[in-house]
This record gives C-alpha cells, sequence and structure tokens, in this order.
C-alpha cells in the first residue's frame, strides 16, 4: 500500500487534484461575471432556476454558480472566496466531509453549497452547535443570500425569524430578524439553526393533530457545522420528549438516606470505564436490612433495586462542579464535551431525581417517553448530508460506517507555522497546576497571548485562583452564556490576555491576533445606553487602530500560546484546542501538561507506568518525558475512542430496530391525516379483525358442533356494541360474511345519523389518539425491555437478536391493539344532535430531553420543560398556557 501510495498519491490527494482542476473553469467565469452590474448579478438566480427547471442538473450549473457567489460575496461582504474554500465547497455539495483547519472561513465555504443547494426550492438546512452561531451566522451570511433573492429563516430554542435587512434593531443581537411563525422559518430557502431543535420539531411534527401545523418540509439537504461534535459526541445520546409519570418522589429520599451506609468494595463495585456499579451480595443483605424488605429481588421490588443502584451512581460516578453544578436549589447538568451548563436538561431513569436527593434539591417528578429519536437515524433521513470541521480525519471510519460520510482533508490556504510542543507529564496533579502557571507568567510577561484550555469547571476555577495569587488579569469561561463567551474569546489574541477555557468553549468563534475590532468598539461604548452610528464609527476606528498595533506585538511575541491542562478522551478535543491558534498562517504555539492523576491516565492507563513511577521515586515537580508513557497516553486516547464508537455503534444497532417501528408509525399517521376519508380503513380493520377472531372461535378444521360461538358473539359485542345472536348453523365463510355486512350497515346507519362529515373527523381524531396512546405505552415497554435484556448474555443467548424478536412481537402486538380499539371506539361512540362530543388532542406538560450515553442498559434523559407563558411548543404561535396547557 505504501508503494502505491508514492506512485499514485493518498486517496485524499487524489481527491483534492480532481477538485483543484475544476477551479480553473470557476476562475474562468470571473471576468464575465465580474462586470456584471448588481441587478445582473441578482438575475442570475432566476436563470440558473429556470435551467434547472428544464432538466439541468445542479452539477451542470456548478461551475458558474460558484462564481456568482463569490462574486456577490466580494460585493456585500466584502470578502471573496479563496480556491482552497471554492474546494471545500465542492466537497459539501457533493455529501461528504470538508475538514478545514481553524480560521480557513467554514462560514463563508458553506454559502457555495447552501446557494446552489437551495436554487431548487426545496430548502437547505445549516445546522450549528447552539442558537448563538444559528443566529450570528444568519445574520452574518443573510445579506450576501438576500442580494442573490434567496430568503433566509433561523431556528432558536424559543421563538423562530426571517432575515429581513429592512427591520432594523438597536439591540445588534436580533436587528434585521423578524419574528414570524416555526413553519415560516422552516419555509423558506434557507433554514439556520441547532442539531437539537431540528430533531425535537420532527418529533413534535409527529405528535400533531393537523398537517397544516406541521413546521417542517421534506429533508432535503443539510450542512452540519463542527460535525464532529453533532454527529459523533452528541450521538450517544437520544431525543426524547417525555411527559410527566404519576409516581411518587418519596422513594428517593428513602433511598438517599441508606446511600452514605453502604461502603465502596464491601457493598458494592464501581466501574468508572463504564459508569456502572453493581451490588455485592454482602451489600443486597445491607439494603434488605435498612430498606425493611424480605427479599430485595424479588419481582415486586426490582424497581428498589434499579433506585438504590441509581442512587449509588448519584453519589459515586456523578460530582459536583464537573457533571453538574447546583445553583438556586436547582441541580443543572454540565455538558461534558463543552463544559457548557445546560438548564432544563435532565437526566432521566431516576437518575436526575437521585442526583438531586443527594443534593437536598427539591425532587422533580420522573416523566415518560413520548417520542425519541437518535440523531444518527434523524440524520440519515436527509436526501444528502455533508458536513465541516477542523477535526474529522480520526473518526474517518465512523462516518464512513454509521453515515456513510467520506472525510476529504482540505489544505489551508497559507502554510501553517503553529509550533506544537511535546507533552510534559508530572507525577502529581500539583506538579502540572504549578508549571502551567509558570509558563502562563512566563508567557504573559513577554506579552503573548495565552488560552488554557481545562476539562471541567472545578479545574477552571483551581487555575483562576493560583493566576489570582500571581496578580494576573484574566477572563474564565465557563460557558454559561454563549453570546458572552463568543465575545471573551474573540478578544483572547489581545496583547498579554489571558483566557481559561473549558472544552470547546467559544467553538466557532475566531481568536484574531491584537483582538476583534468591532467587540473592542462595544467595550469602548459599554457605558453609553444608547449611541449614534456615527458614535459607533468612531469608536470602530479607534478600535482597529487598537487592534494593528496590538497585533503587531502579538505577532512579535511569537503569537496566540494555547496550554492544555489534561488529555480530553478523544484526540479530536485536543486537536481543537490546538487549532485555536496557528490561523491563516499566523505564528503561533501549543503545549499540553498532564499528571499521572488525570482522570484519562487513572482509568484507562496502564498500570504499569504509575508502578514504574512509584518505583523511581520522582519528585511532583520533575516533568518526565518518556517515549512509554507518551504511547500509553497515545493507547489510552485510541481505548476510549474505541469504547466510545462500540457505545454509539450499541446505540444505533437498538434503535435502527426502534427506527423501523417510528418510520412505520409516524408514516400510518401521517396517513390519516392525509386522507380525506378513512372509512375505507375502518371497514378494512373490521373485516380483519372478524376473520381473526373468527380463527380463534371458529376454526375450520373444527365441525360447527365444537365451535364456541357464544364468546364468539360475546366478543363482537365487546368490541362493536352489536348483539348479533350467532348461531352454528351457517358455514364459517357464511357467518364471517353476515357479521362484515351487518356491522358495516350498522357503522353506515351511525354515519348517515350523524353526518358523513362529522364521522370523517370522529374518526381522524380517534384513529390519532389511539396511535399516540398506545405508541407511548410501547416505548415505555420498550425502555424496560432495553433495561434487562443485556441478563440474555448469561443463557449464552446475543442481546440483540433477543431485543429484535420481542421488539417485533411487542410492536406486532401494539398494531393489534391500536386495530381493537379504535373499532371499539368508534362503534360505540353515542351521537347526540344537540351537543356534539368533544374529540380533542391529549395535551399535557412535554419536556424536551437529552437521553444518557450509556446504551440500551442504562436509559437516561435530560429534560428540558415548557413554561406556561412560553410559546407553545405545537407552534401555534399561542402562549402554550392559553394552548396545549390549558388546564
Amino acid at each position: 500500500m505504501k508503494i502505491l501510495e508514492k506512485i499514485f498519491g493518498t486517496k485524499n490527494e487524489r481527491e483534492l487534484k480532481r477538485l483543484f482542476a475544476a477551479i480553473d473553469s470557476i476562475n474562468s467565469f470571473e471576468p464575465s461575471i465580474s462586470s456584471l452590474d448588481d441587478n445582473a448579478l441578482r438575475a442570475k438566480t432566476e436563470d440558473f432556476r429556470a435551467r434547472l427547471q428544464s432538466g439541468e442538473p445542479l452539477d451542470a450549473i456548478l461551475h458558474e454558480a460558484f462564481a456568482v457567489v463569490r462574486e456577490a460575496s466580494k460585493r456585500v461582504l466584502g470578502m471573496r472566496h479563496f480556491d482552497v474554500q471554492l474546494i471545500g465547497g465542492m466537497v459539501l455539495h457533493e455529501g461528504r466531509i470538508s475538514e478545514m483547519k481553524t480560521g480557513e472561513g467554514k462560514t463563508l465555504v458553506a454559502t457555495l453549497p447552501v446557494y446552489l443547494n437551495a436554487l431548487d426550492g426545496k430548502g437547505v438546512h445549516v445546522v450549528t452547535v447552539n442558537d448563538y452561531l444559528a443566529k450570528r451566522d444568519s445574520q452574518w451570511m443573510g445579506p450576501l443570500y438576500n442580494f442573490l433573492g434567496l430568503s433566509v429563516g433561523v431556528i432558536q430554542h424559543d421563538a423562530s425569524f426571517i432575515f429581513d435587512q429592512t427591520y432594523v434593531l438597536h439591540d445588534k443581537r436580533f436587528t434585521m430578524l423578524r419574528p414570524c411563525t416555526r413553519s415560516e422559518a422552516y419555509r423558506v430557502d434557507i433554514t439556520y439553526g441547532t442539531n437539537n431543535e431540528y430533531g425535537f420539531d420532527y418529533l413534535r411534527d409527529n405528535m400533531k393533530y393537523d398537517l397544516e401545523e406541521f413546521s417542517q418540509r421534506e429533508l432535503n439537504y443539510a450542512i452540519v457545522d463542527e460535525v464532529d461534535s453533532i454527529l459523533i459526541d452528541e450521538a450517544r445520546t437520544p431525543l426524547i420528549i417525555s411527559g410527566p409519570s404519576e409516581e411518587s418522589t418519596d422513594k428517593y429520599y428513602k433511598v438517599n438516606r441508606i446511600i452514605p451506609s453502604l461502603k465502596n468494595e464491601a457493598d458494592f463495585k464501581i466501574d468508572e470505564k463504564l459508569k456502572t456499579v453493581v451490588l455485592t451480595e454482602a451489600g443486597s443483605q445491607k439494603v434488605e436490612r435498612l430498606l425493611s424488605l424480605d427479599n430485595l429481588y424479588d419481582p415486586s421490588n426490582i424497581e428498589m433495586v434499579h433506585h438504590v443502584l441509581q442512587g449509588l451512581r448519584a453519589h459515586n460516578l456523578f460530582k459536583k462542579d464537573v457533571d453538574y453544578v447546583v445553583k438556586d436549589g436547582e441541580v443543572i447538568i454540565v455538558d461534558e464535551f463543552t463544559g457548557r451548563l445546560m438548564p432544563g436538561r435532565r437526566w432521566s431513569d431516576g437518575l436526575h431525581q437521585a442526583i438531586e436527593a443527594k443534593e437536598n434539591a427539591k425532587i422533580a417528578s420522573e416523566n415518560q417517553t413520548l417520542a425519541t429519536i437518535t440523531f444518527q437515524n434523524y440524520f440519515r433521513m436527509y436526501n444528502k448530508l455533508s458536513g465541516m470541521t477542523g477535526t474529522a480525519d480520526t473518526e474517518a471510519q465512523e462516518f464512513a460506517q454509521i453515515y456513510n460520510l467520506e472525510v476529504v482533508v482540505i489544505p489551508t490556504n497559507r502554510p501553517m507555522k503553529r509550533d506544537d510542543r511535546p507533552d510534559v507529564i508530572y507525577k502529581s496533579e500539583k506538579g502540572k497546576f504549578d508549571a502551567v502557571i509558570e509558563d502562563i507568567v512566563q508567557s504573559h510577561a513577554k506579552g503573548q497571548p495565552v488560552l488554557v484550555g481545562t476539562t471541567s469547571i472545578e479545574k477552571s476555577e483551581v487555575l483562576s485562583s493560583l493566576l489570582k495569587k500571581k496578580g494576573i488579569a484574566h477572563s474564565v469561561l465557563n460557558a454559561k452564556y454563549h453570546e458572552r463567551e463568543a465575545e471573551i474569546v474573540a478578544q483572547a489574541g489581545r496583547h498579554k490576555a489571558v483566557t481559561i477555557a473549558t472544552n470547546m468553549a467559544g467553538r466557532g468563534t475566531d481568536i484574531v491576533l491584537g483582538g476583534n475590532p468591532d467587540g473592542l468598539a462595544r467595550q469602548i461604548l459599554k457605558d453609553v445606553e444608547t449611541y449614534t452610528e456615527e458614535e459607533y464609527a468612531s469608536a470602530l476606528a479607534s478600535a482597529k487602530e487598537i487592534c494593528e498595533k496590538e497585533k503587531a506585538l502579538v505577532l512579535e511575541a511569537g503569537g496566540l500560546h494555547i496550554i492544555g491542562t489534561e488529555r480530553h478522551e478523544a484526540r479530536r478535543i485536543d486537536n481543537q484546542l490546538r487549532g485555536r491558534s496557528g490561523r491563516q498562517g499566523d505564528p503561533g504555539s501549543s503545549r499540553f501538561y498532564l499528571s499521572l492523576q488525570d482522570d484519562l491516565l487513572r482509568i484507562f492507563g496502564s498500570d504499569r507506568i504509575t508502578s514504574l513511577m512509584g518505583l523511581l521515586n520522582i519528585d511532583e515537580t520533575v516533568p518526565i518525558e518518556n517515549r512509554m508513557v507518551t504511547k500509553a497516553i497515545e493507547n489510552a486516547q485510541k481505548k476510549v475512542e474505541a469504547h466510545n464508537f462500540d457505545i454509539r455503534k450499541h446505540l444505533l444497532e437498538y434503535d435502527d430496530v426502534m427506527n423501523k417501528q417510528r418510520l412505520e408509525i409516524y408514516s400510518f399517521r401521517r396517513m390519516v391525516l392525509t386522507s380525506d376519508s378513512l372509512k375505507d380503513k375502518v371497514l378494512e380493520l373490521m373485516t380483519g379483525e372478524i376473520e381473526a377472531y373468527a380463527d380463534v372461535y371458529c376454526p375450520e378444521d373444527q365441525i360447527p358442533d365444537e365451535w364456541d360461538v357464544k364468546t364468539f358473539d360475546d366478543t363482537i359485542y365487546g368490541i362493536f356494541d352489536k348483539r348479533l345472536g350467532l348461531t352454528n348453523t351457517m358455514s364459517r365463510d357464511e357467518m364471517v360474511s353476515s357479521i362484515i355486512e351487518r356491522l358495516t350497515k350498522a357503522y353506515e346507519e351511525k354515519e348517515n345519523e350523524a353526518g358523513a362529515e362529522f364521522i370523517r373527523y370522529v374518526e381522524k381524531m380517534i384513529f390519532l389518539q389511539v396511535i399516540d396512546n398506545q405508541w407511548k405505552d410501547h416505548l415505555l415497554g420498550i425502555d424496560h425491555m432495553k433495561e434487562g435484556i443485556g441478563l440474555r448474555g448469561y443463557a449464552q443467548r446475543d442481546p440483540l437478536v433477543e431485543y429484535k424478536k420481542e421488539a417485533f412481537a411487542c410492536f406486532a402486538d401494539m398494531s393489534d391493539r391500536i386495530s381493537s380499539e379504535v373499532l371499539a371506539r368508534l362503534f360505540k361512540i353515542q351521537v347526540r344532535q344537540e351537543q356534539a362530543p368533544e374529540v380533542k388532542q391529549n395535551k399535557q406538560q412535554l419536556s424536551y430531553n437529552r437521553g444518557d450515553d450509556a446504551g440500551p442498559q442504562q436509559p437516561v434523559h435530560k429534560d428540558h420543560k415548557v413554561g406556561r407563558n412560553d410559546p407553545c411548543i405545537c407552534g401555534s404561535g399561542k402562549k402554550y398556557k392559553k394552548c396545549c396547557g390549558k388546564e
């Protein structure tokens, strides 16, 4: 293979060679297109649309369309796409992943395939990691799209907007964003939003009772920004919409009181890799004694076992200020990948309640799943999917296996000058932090800006306190507010700036050496409540002058210095931190400081290293530089990456079973919503039901005297509310035909009595209610099945095969129940002329959750509850309390 690569080049090199050949064609359009006036340039959009409608494929107009976007960008944004950005755009159009280093202008690259793919009117979704970036990018690129005649929408967690340049507000955060309904924001040419909002809108749509209320249309083409974060890191946690169950919360306090009495190793054992806890035999006996139970594993106590294990996990595996914080008496999750607080999200299956009990916070009621989907299965529904990031190549295998996405590494526009220095490893965490502080002090003294990356809020605060003792001014980013976070990160490249940030904080915001003039101008005007455009222009001019001077000083000092205080589980996250420095050929440097007490080495590293360090008796202030240690770190990261890939793959294998069922039930639901009449479907179900019961009570292989006609008659009465007085004097086929004929006549009489239009409405509402209720119960049953299915492995059975069998059987049973219940409700409905029966959607408080990453054995959710004054989740535009939240 190595010899072949030397002769023919790597696959990536061959792809780049093919794509570079197209650059000349795109550039050949530049002279003619740059000579067009604005109106003629704008008219190109309608010209392209006409060519597409006449049958030309998108690829036929790609080169000219890219040239048009580049020219429009020069005029509107003052930015001209580099040749490597054109290559990135072609990769995205082809439905692949474009890996481009930080600072290479991924936001601008996306405009090329977004414009091209929006021309056919089917819609393009641009997916970002948070609401702030969705809003920022739409405001930033919106003028370009509007200039070319394309409309832009923005989906936010609690609102939706249309980009409108005439809608100018003093509040720059929302200027040019005109409020609109959810469906309006989806019916534009280009929609910006987060992965969570797109997924939840899909689930919400499939819970609605009117097709006109649906927000989303066909899932046509999506470009996922920071694709590794969304499709890899967040793929372990499914999206879940849930409603409150009726269980008491007293049990959590009861269990929490006994947890301190249980001792590690003696009463329970912890697996930190899998984040699981198991009781020992002695521990089980102690729990029985403490809870006054005869047999903890009696079927009636199985739920109590589960809550004891969740309590042990809460106390031993989930740490305050690392995994969560307690704020105003509320337990708030900290995102493990970004370090951001996630207010409203909740772990489920009793884990969040167990942590609330541990922290003596008010316990919220547990929720029951109403709808769920994984990101893998949501994004695979798009006709075309692509993505961009600075770090995807290390996960190329997973992108190919799960999403059928190929990664193409795009070269930088200018050569990389960053100095990536070797890791420095210390015996203890104290020794490591002392060395980090010393590095910061030295860099700060020579004027070099420093960005310090930490793995948790707790570590950020430790470093902050150490810097305060040294008298060094610094900013700490604990990722509470995305907009404020972006402002601080944008200024992290200023002379002598020191910024401490949790992983991924400010991702999507460039760190410009010397600082960002716009942000600095706003800082200059921060004490001015309202200011004119002239005052802002003056402040901006001053800010530009300051930033230029500081940039010269920073370049002289060596550019931005990156310090990593711990290796992350995934090499990608380390590369993302390093990638903040050295953008667009700027100088820069990076170094990671590690200790043998770091979680990665402690949990996944080799015990031989730790024992060797003990034998050598090395002082904690002396750095360790040893190839064996460095190799062990790399192996530990590879182990964790493989372990996490297995979890995601495992989750997907199980969810693929549910996905087929979800698509089936949503397809059936859509058929109900789009049908003008369901009468034929009702009669079809009725015929199937009669024939199925005839097989049970009047089997063909029995003589009529042996038939159980009375029970058959009772069963028909129980479902159809019609006593038929069946006898065995007819043949089986004659009996079935007679029953169908008489019941059809009874249904038609009911239709004539109430009116066809009313019965059509009732049919639709009853079908939807029954489908939703049965699907909800089915999801609950599947959740319970997942919890215990792993135990089948002890019986030498494949848990996945067993799960598929049982899930199929459960789905078949649910389908039968839907049929029986729909028929029973329709045939038993009583029509009163003076007052039509009220048939309405079941409305309840809903929560939007992200599930845990522990796979089928540990389903855990994170909740976001809808406030009474929030916009209603159904997209009606009304407040929740006046719509679906009405008592």
